[in-house]
């Protein structure tokens, strides 16, 4: 994928997508951040945008601004947050939400950046779902959402094939240190300790586990590798059978 590479990546300005950002930056690409916050600091070669991804109008305007002002070569849709409710509590808000966050907003930004993309004739997209897709307590409208993108990403990945565009999803597990993850445990509650001793490799993940996987999938290597998703989740999406 010869010339100037720039990632649109949203969710960046903290947790995993600030790690994917800064390893981007690192390797050459330019960044177009999109996040509801604006980031601590300005970092060279990176234009952060703050938009809500909840807000449909709001996310119209940014994709019309990224894609009036720069060429993407790839798109990492990495925002969300969790909205933890067992199902007597979830509500039809949440799930509006949830689904306008990570596939709506995940709709308009790639529709947006498309066009270039296919007159290129090469192009990478990788969404994140979550373990939380095979189903897990108090996820109503997570896991239904998330388990919505893998779906996305294989009907995407027929698609765009033909015009030399992969498509692909990476599924985390539990990622320590980020603040979707303290939303539901905060820090040092003894929780923690115990949900790490249940995954099979006896930890939580980082970010960075979740960004080697991402630069996998959008690597130029990679392009016989489309429609997949890649569970990084230290083997909970296996499970262990009780003795």
């Amino acid at each position: 994928m010869a010339g100037q590479r720039t990632a649109l990546v949203t969710g960046g300005a903290a947790g995993i997508g600030a790690a994917l950002c800064a390893s981007l930056l690192a390797d050459g690409y330019s960044v177009v951040s999109i996040d509801r916050n604006q980031p601590a600091a300005t970092v060279p070669g990176r234009t952060d945008l703050v938009c809500d991804l909840t807000d449909i109008a709001a996310t119209e305007a940014v994709a019309r601004e990224v894609a009036a002002q720069h060429r993407i070569t790839h798109f990492v849709h990495n925002a969300g947050t969790v909205r933890a409710n067992l199902m007597e509590s979830a509500t039809p808000a949440d799930l509006a939400a949830l689904t306008q966050l990570h596939l709506g907003s995940a709709l308009t930004l790639a529709q947006a950046v498309l066009p270039g993309m296919k007159d290129a004739g090469t192009g990478r997209i990788v969404l994140m779902s979550s373990r939380a897709a095979l189903g897990t307590v108090t996820r109503t409208a997570y896991s239904a959402t998330k388990a919505g993108v893998i779906g996305m990403v294989r009907t995407w990945a027929l698609e765009l094939a033909r015009h030399g565009i992969t498509v692909n999803a990476v599924a985390p597990g539990p990622i320590g240190g980020t603040d979707m993850f303290h939303e539901v445990l905060p820090k040092g509650d003894p929780r923690i300790e115990g949900l790490a001793a249940s995954i099979p490799v006896k930890r939580l993940g980082t970010p960075e586990d979740v960004v080697n996987a991402v630069r996998f999938f959008i690597a130029d290597e990679s392009g016989f590798v489309t429609g997949q998703t890649l569970y990084v989740c230290g083997g909970a999406s296996v499970g262990q059978a009780g003795v």
